[in-house]
């Protein structure tokens, strides 16, 4: 932090207003995500009442699943929220793994038939790398983890 002892006032206020943006955020992330949740348990129930009962066509199931899936990467944007929150860092690997989860999701409600090769082909390539940065990021956090003495 910078030492210079005029711009400490300034430094609080804006520490403060951030903190104030980030619980509204929190705030409003915990409401998507709890109607989100609500929305979702509804429409699983309206269709598995309709006849066949119990059962989901394909069409439904991908609706269901990309929902699902949505929720998850709304209560995971809400964990990148609460930990910037607390530790005043935002962590690269919860970055990742929600967009590879965004990813997936749009991987299961995108309709095949209607995918041209090279667009199949930048998915596969987006999630790979988003795969390997994911690999890399923990491996070199377990190997930093490693080198520094215990305490």
């Amino acid at each position: 932090m910078n030492s210079n002892p005029k711009l400490l006032p300034c430094l609080k206020v804006i520490r403060a207003f951030e903190t104030c943006i980030i619980i509204f955020l929190v705030v409003l992330m915990m409401v998507v995500v709890g109607l989100s949740a609500l929305e979702l348990a509804v429409m699983l129930w309206n269709q598995v009442r309709k006849p066949p009962y119990l059962l989901l066509n394909l069409p439904e199931l991908l609706e269901v699943l990309g929902f699902f899936m949505m929720v998850l990467i709304g209560l995971e944007l809400l964990e990148t929220i609460k930990n910037y929150l607390t530790q005043h860092a935002l962590h690269v690997e919860v970055v990742i793994l929600v967009a590879m989860i965004a990813i997936s999701r749009k991987v299961i409600i995108l309709d095949m038939k209607e995918m041209t090769p090279n667009s199949m082909m930048g998915i596969a390539f987006l999630l790979l790398s988003l795969a390997v940065s994911y690999f890399l990021i923990k491996k070199g956090m377990s190997i930093t983890a490693a080198s520094e003495p215990s305490k």
